[in-house]
């Protein structure tokens, strides 16, 4: 069998598959933590974000244009820094990720039908697994229609939200304060950061633009391209999304939401819109795991072609040209976490790992840099302070907990080495 995969995606597709990602069931959710964190301080929570995200995906989408090869930091780290550290960003992503795979599935089972949630989220990950067996581009196709049905409903939120007499354009005070998430929506500094810490996961789904790039046709044009527009539409998107849910509920009510979306038209009058809403939280998800499942098991290919992995898993289908095995091992974990366990309240490793993940990137665009444009290097020192800042920003269980990963991930590797 053949171990290269086919290049069939334009700068689109590669903008969809990015927008599928980062348009997850998260901008649904995400909002009432991140406010009870920032209070007031919410926006520059969402700015703080970006801006990390921003260098994050520029010091990637460089990184991908020397290196148009699947598994992402996973070979840039190898290629740039050593096998070590490319071992560790592909083990922090395979595996924070594939637990929240079976949460996004868990996701899509509670908004679907909530006496069945284990059910229909096995479902989910087999139908998913089967599309992206049958090639990227009908994993693309399909993210077309989720991202139309998203942003639909996220749209629809907005303009009921901001034309109701309940918006109230006080609420939206940036002040900081001395106390995160209060009552009077006051933020702190830290609160700030913890909330920009939540929020960054929203836009972490660009990396599936780059670690896709060995199905992506003239990387060196379409990445450079896809990754800064798809970060540019998803920005404007939750910036529109957080200002009118924040005008209608405020920081206060909004921190303490489980579904701030859903309470905001409701809170706006429009109750009828809440079924709406739920329809778009689960298409939502069904984008996000879909993309997920996509970067893992590209990942996952990089990794068994070097043997860190099972060789087996290396094989490329001859007709589908997708890494098939690698896609079905990926389904099978995912869809057994999601039968016999709710990982929802368990990823905060997740959070830490990915951060330390985006670091490892940066550290090598860094080294790119030395011989690059002097903006690489500058692009790749903020996004490295910023993952630094934001991972060690988390709550202390995720830091413990994401910490511990690591650990085990780095003693794993030393023991193979031996």
């Amino acid at each position: 069998m053949t171990q290269e995969l086919r290049r069939t995606l334009g700068v689109f597709d590669a903008v969809v598959v990015g927008l599928g990602a980062m348009l997850g069931a998260g901008v649904f959710v995400a909002l009432g933590p991140a406010a009870g964190a920032a209070g007031s301080g919410l926006l520059w929570g969402l700015a703080v974000a970006a801006l990390v995200a921003y260098c994050n995906a520029m010091s990637s989408a460089r990184l991908a244009v020397d290196y148009p090869a699947s598994g992402g930091t996973y070979v840039y780290g190898r290629e740039r820094l050593g096998p070590f550290w490319g071992w560790l960003a592909g083990w922090a992503f395979v595996v924070g990720k594939t637990a929240s795979c079976a949460a996004m599935a868990l996701t899509v089972g509670a908004y679907v039908w909530p006496g069945q949630a284990h059910a229909v989220a096995v479902g989910a990950v087999v139908v998913l697994t089967a599309v992206n067996y049958g090639g990227v581009q009908k994993s693309a196709a399909l993210t077309r229609v989720i991202v139309a049905v998203v942003l639909g409903v996220l749209a629809a939120v907005v303009v009921v939200s901001l034309g109701s007499d309940a918006a109230d354009a006080g609420r939206l005070g940036l002040g900081l304060g001395t106390e995160a998430g209060s009552e009077a929506g006051s933020a702190s500094a830290h609160g700030v950061l913890q909330a920009a810490g939540l929020l960054f996961f929203a836009f972490a789904g660009y990396a599936r633009i780059t670690t896709l790039g060995e199905e992506v046709r003239d990387p060196a044009r379409t990445i450079p391209r896809a990754v800064p527009l798809a970060l540019g539409l998803v920005l404007a998107v939750y910036a529109c999304v957080a200002v009118a849910v924040l005008s209608v509920l405020g920081a206060g009510e909004l921190g303490r939401s489980a579904a701030p979306l859903a309470d905001a038209v409701r809170a706006a009058g429009a109750s009828w819109l809440v079924p709406v809403v739920r329809v778009g939280a689960a298409a939502a998800a069904l984008g996000a795991l879909l993309a997920l499942i996509l970067g893992i098991s590209r990942t996952t290919l990089a990794m068994a072609r070097d043997g860190h992995l099972p060789r087996a898993l290396a094989a490329v289908h001859p007709r589908f040209r997708v890494p098939h095995r690698a896609e079905l091992a990926v389904g099978a974990v995912v869809a057994v976490l999601a039968a016999v366990a709710d990982v929802r309240g368990a990823i905060g490793f997740s959070s830490f790992g990915v951060l330390a993940y985006y670091a490892i990137a940066n550290v090598s665009a860094w080294t790119v840099g030395s011989v690059g444009s002097p903006r690489v290097r500058i692009r790749a020192a903020v996004g490295l302070a910023g993952c630094v800042v934001l991972a060690f920003a988390l709550p202390v269980p995720s830091v413990v907990t994401g910490a511990a990963v690591l650990l085990l991930g780095a003693a794993l590797y030393a023991a193979r080495r031996r």
